[in-house]
């Protein structure tokens, strides 16, 4: 009994002694303990930074707003028949409500027309302000539109009912009250500038006293320009309207427009009125088209 006594610690003690079992064992509570000790990594998500806003620059957005005629070389700017450089004329219709419109174009500092709207509250002033300023005048008749009554019409102004004798009333006391006026034109008149007879009375009387008529084509169907030559008067078209939208780059793009045609045909004549955005786009645009071949002039200059 004894002996097997022996015999079985013998045993035990060569199992659990032995070196190969204790590298297996130690082998193996180190791995285990490798794996416990070391944390995975965990994903770091990255946010994306938003972009700044970037302001706008105030110069850039006035480059957009102001948009400058593109200067011709010297050798490439037509000239006019008569060997003159390319000359474009401004008419400001509507004048006569108010004397500092008057002044704010006069300090352009260009040669300029003022069509002054019999009745009006400074008609009288702006007239005077203009002929002691140098600034040619013209009437602005008013007269009848296709939206009339509807279309609001000066108390004064010429209507397609009206006989011969009123009509030559009217034009010769707007005569009278303008004796500095050296032509006329027309202030709306889409429907009155398409009748014949009607505009070769009112042609007749400012042929008598020697003024000449501008057709402001407010109507596609307009005779006021053909029945004036049939008269022998000196006369002319308006080939651009400036200002029908009131913004700057509207305007200058306009602008733009009457510059091509006076370089194209040696002549333009524009048609403008004294809003505000309208002088603001005149006084910045103006000054500069000397020297890009372009010649204001009053717009008696330019009819024939």
């Amino acid at each position: 009994m004894v002996i097997l006594v022996l015999i079985v610690c013998v045993i035990a003690g060569y199992y659990f002694l032995s070196p190969e079992k204790k590298t297996a064992v130690t082998s193996k509570k180190t791995d285990r303990s490798h794996t416990t000790s070391v944390t995975p990594a965990t994903p770091v998500t990255r946010v994306p930074t938003p972009p700044v806003p970037t302001l706008p620059n105030p110069q850039l957005r006035e480059q957009r707003e102001y948009v400058p005629a593109a200067p011709v070389p010297e050798t490439e700017k037509p000239v006019a028949r008569d060997g003159s450089t390319a000359r474009l004329a401004i008419i400001i219709d509507d004048m006569g409500s108010s004397l500092s419109e008057a002044r704010s174009l006069a300090a352009i500092k260009v040669p300029l027309t003022f069509a002054i709207i019999p009745g009006l509250r400074s008609d009288k002033g702006v007239a005077s302000f203009a002929a002691s300023n140098s600034i040619e005048t013209m009437i602005h008749i008013p007269m009848q539109s296709k939206g009339w009554p509807a279309q609001r019409l000066e108390a004064n102004g010429l209507l397609v009912a009206m006989d011969a004798g009123q009509l030559q009333e009217r034009v010769s006391a707007f005569i009278q009250q303008f004796p500095g006026a050296v032509g006329a034109n027309n202030h709306m008149g889409s429907e009155f500038t398409e009748r014949e007879e009607l505009m070769t009375v009112v042609l007749k009387i400012l042929h008598k006293h020697d003024l000449f008529f501008i057709d402001s084509v407010t109507s596609p169907g307009s005779c006021g320009a053909r029945v004036a030559q049939q008269l022998g008067m000196r006369t002319a078209r308006r080939q651009v309207f400036l200002d029908n939208e009131q913004n700057g780059v509207y305007i200058r793009g306009q602008l733009n427009q009457a510059i091509r045609l006076a370089r194209k045909n040696g002549s333009a004549i524009a048609i403008c009125h004294p809003h505000p955005a309208t002088i603001a786009a005149l006084s910045a645009a103006l000054p500069e088209l000397a020297g890009q071949g372009i010649q204001l002039v009053p717009v008696s200059q330019l009819v024939k």
